[in-house]
């Protein structure tokens, strides 16, 4: 890794004088964050960091012109979508360039099943233009009226939708990419079919992307609605047999154990204190058979509206992680884990383990099911009331130690918070098209 340490970004502004740029330290502190402060180990680790410029290119060309600066200098750049990330995916670790997509903003082409954007497109004004011919995003994450489509490419994984498509990063979720590499004479190349692993969750490191081609999903009309229930397996075990149905067409099915719902100051009147409750879309045409399923759990539908009704926030911006935005808005000792169960049994066995322990709430359940394979599974993204660093490696060990799996969210590499394994064709690649390590350093621990 060769990077320039004695670098005049007044003479690289003027190098970039066709494109934007700022040195102004307010907004490069801005630019530099993300929400790295659900994470009190992560706040410890990446609050200072912070880059010495910022670019805001609008086309492909200066994003060639970009990269062909950064390597002649050997400067670090760090790309950036809508800053929306949790694990410092797109601080800069070493200083240097941020890249800002947010200008690059054009939908390209838009047809029935597959759209072509560039990088910086908001996914919710996207789906504003899909819906009018019938289809919208695949998944997209809580963040979505403000998350930008190449954002959630690079540093995401999971959200709404989730429950049918699973991961951003399985096969078909992403069809073709553009990017930009950081060779000594940068260039333009495009990845297809299995070749856009590359790029997907890799933090920006392996490329700058320009154009995505991503495939949609049928549009439906979408009804909200929240259910509570007395006790919780039960409304685990409701999610998990709504997952399972295969005749409801359904969108978000996210289960919410007491006391998470009393942090939720705006949906307190329908869910009474003391109950559990479950925020869901459902298709309207579906929504008898819903109801049905509901009395079969002995629920109780406490809010029901069509989503192209809601003016205000929707039952997303309760779920993934909102919910920890929410509670940390009330008690700023919480953060949390991201956890695969897979199973209602090892829910369950850990649930009243930890139910059980003085308090009962150093850790309280929030489930969201998804699409693993061919079967639906609940995955948590609990909240931990934080103490130390060592109890809370101490609650990860013990969670995988009865078969769960931990996407730790207090890390910063793309390997420790994803499956805790170098990725050989990742790094192959990076040092293709990255040799000299100038794409945000320090995020991908096999390049190290």
């Amino acid at each position: 890794m060769k990077l320039n340490t004695n670098i005049d970004y007044q003479a690289i502004a003027e190098q970039l004088q066709r494109i934007e740029t700022t040195s102004d330290r307010e907004r490069l502190t801005k630019l530099s964050l993300d929400y790295y402060h659900f994470s009190p180990v992560l706040q410890e680790q990446l609050a200072d960091k912070r880059g010495d410029i910022a670019v805001f290119p609008t086309t492909e060309d200066e994003v060639l012109q970009i990269a062909q600066v950064c390597v002649q200098n050997r400067i670090p750049l760090t790309v950036r979508g809508a800053g929306t990330g949790n694990y410092g995916q797109c601080i800069p670790l070493q200083g240097g360039m941020i890249l800002d997509t947010g200008k690059m903003n054009q939908i390209i082409s838009l047809k029935p099943g597959i759209a072509c954007v560039q990088p910086g497109v908001k996914m919710a004004a996207f789906d504003k233009q899909a819906r009018k011919i019938g289809w919208e995003l695949r998944m997209a994450p809580s963040t979505y009226r403000s998350a930008s489509i190449g954002g959630f490419i690079g540093g995401g994984s999971v959200g709404m939708g989730s429950i049918n498509y699973g991961q951003i990063s399985d096969r078909g979720n992403l069809q073709r990419v553009r990017l930009v590499t950081m060779e000594e004479q940068p260039r333009v190349i495009e990845l297809q079919g299995d070749e856009v692993q590359n790029v997907l969750h890799a933090y920006g490191t392996t490329g700058i992307i320009t154009e995505l081609e991503i495939p949609l999903a049928p549009a439906y009309p979408w009804q909200e609605a929240i259910v509570v229930f007395a006790d919780f397996m039960t409304a685990a075990k409701f999610g998990q047999a709504l997952s399972d149905s295969n005749g409801i067409v359904k969108k978000l099915v996210s289960i919410h154990a007491n006391p998470i719902p009393r942090y939720f100051t705006a949906l307190q009147s329908y869910i009474p204190e003391g109950k559990h409750g479950a925020l869901l879309m459902i298709s309207a045409y579906d929504f008898a058979a819903f109801e049905d399923l509901v009395k079969e759990y002995q629920g109780e539908i406490t809010y029901s509206q069509p989503g192209s009704a809601i003016k205000g926030n929707s039952l997303l911006e309760f779920t993934w992680n909102h919910t920890t935005l929410h509670a940390r808005s009330c008690d700023r000792n919480l953060t949390y884990l991201q956890t695969f169960y897979f199973t209602l049994e090892r829910l369950e066995k850990l649930y009243q383990q930890y139910q059980q322990e003085e308090g009962g709430d150093e850790i309280m359940i929030h489930l969201e099911f998804l699409r693993a394979g061919d079967k639906a599974i609940p995955a948590g993204l609990q909240l931990i009331r934080y103490s130390t660093a060592a109890r809370l490696k101490e609650i990860i060990a013990e969670h995988e130690s009865q078969g769960a799996f931990i996407a730790n969210p207090h890390v910063y590499t793309i390997e420790d918070g994803g499956n805790k394994q170098i990725d050989p064709q990742k790094v192959a690649f990076k040092q293709k098209v990255d040799p000299n390590g100038l794409l945000n350093p320090g995020k991908m621990r096999g390049y190290q």
